[in-house]
């Protein structure tokens, strides 16, 4: 007997050296160890493996989707969410119902719920397209939709299995089905919204980095686990307590707590993921075996899957035909409102013209100037924020070659995967049902994902975006940034760390820019006050970062990009300034 320490040791190796050999091949990770858990299981001295699957399901799948959640590119996912919503839960629901109907139709004694059951298990994609498109150059738009999708419709996929399968012991009532889904939806939102609110709130008390780490990887449980006891979904808990984590931590947390957090979270992301594909990679046997007793041969659950695998297909490329349409039309009708909301932005000039000139004319005495001007200010971030979303709609187009990706790039995975095995002991025909699922998922993984790259060459997107910001848009938000350092320096309005002034000379010698500090070895008092205003310049840049993450100017990867730049350089001069304090 091996030890399991052993295993577990060898399994981090495997999963640390696919994900680097991987990709060199043009290769998926996740295909790698799927493909390396599948020969080991066929080694005649490896003994049959299995994982119960609520271990994936509570102890893999929360901690998975709230790290995706913290990653989500919030701006971007707020203008796509609609079609985002749609692929993620009408999508799911139509080819649960499809593919319902067609099982129900071909495999003798399954009842329609048991029927719809598989076809919610076989709907969600996975995110091992989101990895594989980064890659490629896809437009950044088409990606943030993926990786909205396959984080969205997990839950939802899971939330129909478990209305199913209820409804398979108790029988089939669409009106309390559709209200236990409605319950296991709103519950899961309350509930992960107030995790995420109390996990920023206790979080920012923790100065300790490695301690507020440690504290970060209990949200996804703490959202998970008593909202499952109140017959909610407790993935979508994990979700809506990732986002509203993930957009309070510029504000609250400290560069340290953020750079940890991207770290860790990072390696446990590509453990959990890497170990789900190795494991049923692992389980391969035993499932083949069953089926092999069962059916006396694999072809009937291999047709069944591949008649699955192109129905889900087929109902991908109708849905999203129509998304295609339905955008196309929206982008004319964003030509003819762009017009209006520059109508909009000159009648607000002309006004706070009017308003500085002469404040008496609006009523003195009557009117709170602080109070008109944060309602100006709150018009013009509405106004620059549509007019920014508006130039996003026109510049990012979809169009049916981003069709093409989007439905090929929808493939199943590590959630199909481990639904299947929730399935109950007792259910009718469970061994076909799970080697039906899991042959989906191989098929979908092994045929997508390697040909996933030929078909983006093949349409004329490849390099048609990036992962990261563009250079121009890069520069554009550092001019933005620096301004706004500049203007706090020349202001007077920047204090030292311990809340005492610059002096004054120093602030009239840094002038216009912001100035190197001398070498270190010219170390001394000045030295000091140089590193002190810069850190103290990095506070104005952060607040203007903040302002313009609201205006929709710059995409979520040029803020991410410019905040873990300010933060690095906030560390550094932390780092030297404490150095100095210890000489």
């Amino acid at each position: 007997m091996i030890d399991p320490l052993l295993l577990v040791l060898a399994g981090v190796v495997v999963i640390a050296l696919a994900t680097v050999i991987g990709p060199r091949f043009n290769v998926a990770g996740p295909l790698v160890l799927l493909a390396v858990g599948a020969g080991v299981s066929l080694l005649p001295f490896v003994e049959p493996f299995s994982v119960n699957p609520e271990v994936i399901l509570v102890g893999v799948l929360p901690p998975l989707l709230y790290s995706a959640a913290v990653q989500l590119p919030a701006i971007e996912f707020r203008r796509d969410f609609a079609p985002i919503a749609g692929l993620s839960v009408l999508l799911v629901v139509l080819s649960s119902l499809v593919l319902g109907l067609f099982f129900w139709a071909v495999i003798p004694g399954l009842g329609l719920a048991l029927a719809i059951a598989l076809g919610a298990i076989l709907s969600p994609t996975d995110a091992v397209a989101t990895s594989i498109a980064k890659r490629l150059g896809i437009s950044p738009r088409v990606v943030t939709m993926l990786e909205g999708e396959s984080l969205l419709n997990d839950a939802t996929a899971l939330v129909l299995l478990r209305t199913a399968v209820a409804a398979v012991a108790s029988g089939f009532a669409f009106g309390d089905a559709l209200a236990d889904f409605a319950w296991a939806v709103v519950i899961a939102l309350v509930f992960g919204a107030v995790i995420g609110w109390a996990n920023l709130r206790v979080r920012e008390r923790v100065s300790n980095s490695a301690a507020n780490t440690a504290l970060s990887f209990t949200i996804p449980f703490l959202a998970y686990l008593p909202t499952e006891h109140l017959g909610g979904s407790g993935l979508v808990a994990a979700v809506v307590a990732g986002i509203v984590t993930g957009q309070g931590a510029a504000r609250r947390f400290t560069p340290e707590q953020r750079i940890s957090d991207r770290l860790n979270w990072r390696t446990v992301e590509l453990i959990l993921e890497g170990g789900v594909f190795l494991v049923f990679g692992l389980e391969l046997k035993d499932i083949v075996v069953a089926n092999l007793k069962e059916h006396e041969g694999l072809w009937h659950g291999t047709w069944l899957a591949l008649s699955a695998l192109g129905i889900v297909l087929l109902v991908r490329a109708l849905y999203v035909t129509g998304l295609i349409g339905v955008q196309a039309r929206r982008s004319r009708r964003h030509v003819r409102r762009q017009d209006r909301i520059e109508g909009a932005q000159q009648r607000l000039d002309r006004f706070e013209e009017a308003y500085r000139e002469a404040p008496e004319q609006f009523g003195e005495g009557r009117v709170d100037p602080a109070r008109t001007e944060r309602r100006i200010g709150w018009m013009r971030t509405r106004i620059s924020r549509t007019m920014a979303d508006l130039d996003y709609y026109r510049d990012s187009p979809l169009t049916a070659r981003h069709g093409t990706v989007i439905v090929w790039a929808g493939m199943r995975g590590v959630v199909t995967l481990a639904a299947a095995q929730t399935l109950p002991v007792g259910t009718p025909q469970r061994p076909l049902l799970i080697f039906v699922a899991f042959l989906v998922a191989l098929f979908s993984l092994v045929l997508q994902g390697l040909t996933l790259s030929p078909v983006v060459r093949g349409v004329g997107l490849n390099g048609d975006g990036g992962e990261g910001p563009t250079r121009d848009e890069q520069r554009a938000l550092s001019s933005e940034l620096r301004d706004a350092a500049i203007a706090a320096v020349q202001s007077g309005s920047l204090a030292r760390r311990d809340g005492g002034p610059f002096p004054a000379d120093l602030v009239e010698r840094a002038g216009a820019r912001l100035v190197q500090p001398p070498d270190d070895d010219e170390a001394n008092a000045r030295v000091r006050d140089l590193l002190e205003l810069r850190l103290a310049s990095i506070e104005a840049m952060r607040k203007r970062l903040g302002e313009l993450s609201l205006d929709g100017r710059f995409s979520t990867a040029a803020l991410r990009h410019a905040l873990a730049e300010l933060d690095a350089d906030q560390l550094s001069l932390e780092l030297r300034i404490d150095d100095g304090a210890d000489d």
